[in-house]
């Protein structure tokens, strides 16, 4: 019953309706918008593991064809050591130190030097190309440091083909006494790893790079010649690389300024890193276009909600307002402006009702103008309905409370419910309601009309029921108002000396 009323309440109030729709459409808006927050990092996760898997890739295809290179040097140096390979023919020796690898594509020449950097042997030809080495990298290099290592140079334009920009992989040979005897060098053309980066599939804003873990770049796509063997090393996108052997993290590009996601992966033992970067351009690209779409919909689901519920609760208003017209109309005398006969007994039912439940008093008053026939015969009709109209204004002033109520019984009688009052309190609301009345004369004096009224009083006690229903009730105060006529008119029944007095 309680979950009926307070529906019927909400029913009853047109903004409801636009606060519920109001409400709905916020609801579809944070419903709407956790979802594509949700499809955000899910695009971002796919681009997360995308990035991984390719770094990956990468950095095991180099890291195997390195380590094959490396295999070669190793073998030419194993071969160096051995005497009789040494005093062989110098095609046949050739021959026995570099293997068919040194001829693949992108694989540049093995050279053996002495310790001053003069080219000794050469696997590209007998008798050896005449060049000198001492002035590079990775020559300086293996020459003062003893671990060195296989030692990945800079890019560098080679001397004897004046080919393809290339980097040159070196270790160190040393004589029988341990000291510094020269190098075995062999050179890879970045070729290789422009090819390797272009068969990657990225986005359009997507960057593939190899460096070395000083920051110099060695390759890069998009490719720029500009960018290769130039250092990275200072920007703030380079820290990363080198404080993990792996992972992931989103950074501004040093040579582009494009913002990236970057996965990155450090080459094996070998002092190289391969740096994948998807664009965070690419990467919410699609789900830009899901959440324009998704967005646009649900925006215009709203306001359509909205838009609805304000046309809804403007035509419920209409009919509201209309429905409230006509309960006026029915339960409003049209002539007096009180309440009508049907309306005044659904306020005594409901009256007495509550009046027998907490045992109040309830009291009634019967009102009737006096003579009302001859005075509308003299002075017509049209004086008889404004004395009418006189006398529901002198009653409706005389009654404030808010429970009070007037009702217009039939022809010139009028009924007063008074809640909650005692016989005094009735008589003196009575008496102020005759005594208003007959002031009315003293407004129009010059005029031969002069209007009263009688008043009949019978009280509903809680305690000692006198009645037993509400007809009863009205019956009383009926015979009081005819005693009151019967009294020579202009008064209150029942009267009680003392009570008179006090009202006078």
């Amino acid at each position: 019953m309680a979950l009926m009323k307070f529906a019927g309440a909400i029913l009853a109030r047109p903004a409801f309706f636009i606060m519920g729709a109001i409400a709905t459409a916020v609801t579809m808006a944070c419903i709407t918008s956790i979802a594509l927050y949700e499809m955000r990092l899910d695009a971002f996760a796919r681009a997360r593991d995308a990035a991984d898997n390719l770094s990956l890739i990468l950095q095991r295809d180099i890291e195997r064809n390195i380590e094959v290179y490396e295999l070669s040097i190793e073998g030419v140096i194993d071969g160096l050591k051995d005497l009789p390979t040494l005093q062989l023919p110098p095609l046949t020796r050739r021959r026995v130190l570099f293997d068919r690898s040194t001829n693949a594509k992108d694989m540049g020449a093995l050279l053996v030097t002495n310790s001053a950097g003069d080219v000794e042997i050469d696997s590209r030809s007998v008798p050896p190309r005449r060049v000198n080495l001492s002035d590079r990298d990775y020559f300086t290099v293996q020459q003062r440091s003893a671990d060195a290592g296989l030692f990945i140079s800079k890019p560098f334009s080679p001397q004897l083909t004046k080919t393809e920009t290339s980097i040159g992989l070196s270790q160190r040979l040393m004589d029988s006494q341990g000291r510094f005897a020269g190098i075995v060098v062999g050179t890879l053309r970045l070729n290789y790893f422009r090819r390797l980066f272009d068969g990657m599939t990225l986005g359009d804003h997507g960057s593939l790079t190899l460096l070395r873990t000083d920051g110099t770049v060695l390759m890069r796509r998009p490719y720029d010649p500009q960018d290769i063997g130039r250092s990275i090393a200072g920007v703030p996108s380079f820290k990363p690389l080198i404080q993990a052997d792996r992972g992931s993290y989103i950074g501004t590009a040093a040579l582009d300024g494009e913002q990236r996601l970057y996965s990155f992966k450090h080459i094996g033992k070998y002092p190289l890193i391969v740096v994948v970067g998807l664009a965070t351009e690419d990467i919410y690209a699609e789900w830009r276009r899901r959440a324009w779409a998704i967005g646009s919909a649900v925006t215009a689901l709203d306001i359509l909600i909205v838009v609805m519920s304000v046309l809804f609760a403007k035509q419920f208003r209409n009919r509201l307002k209309m429905e409230q017209q006509l309960h006026l109309l029915a339960n409003t005398d049209s002539l007096t402006e009180v309440g009508t006969r049907r309306s005044l007994d659904s306020a005594l039912d409901f009256e007495w009702r509550r009046a027998s439940r907490n045992k109040e008093n309830l009291a009634v008053l019967m009102v009737d103008a006096d003579n009302f026939k001859s005075f509308n015969d003299h002075h017509g009709h049209a004086t008889g309905d404004m004395a009418l109209r006189t006398i529901a204004r002198c009653i409706q002033k005389s009654i404030r409370r808010p429970g009070d109520f007037v009702g217009r019984y039939g022809g010139e009688e009028f009924c007063v419910l008074l809640p909650n009052t005692d016989l005094r309190g009735a008589i003196q609301v009575a008496e102020k309601i005759r005594l208003a009345v007959l002031a009315t004369n003293k407004e129009s004096s010059g005029t031969t009309r002069r209007l009263s009224v009688s008043i009949g009083v019978a009280v509903f006690d809680g305690n000692a029921i006198p009645v037993d229903t509400t007809d009863q009730l009205l019956d009383t105060a009926d015979q009081r108002l005819y005693e009151a006529k019967a009294a020579g008119r202009n008064t209150v029944i029942p009267q009680q000396a003392h009570l008179q007095l006090e009202a006078v």
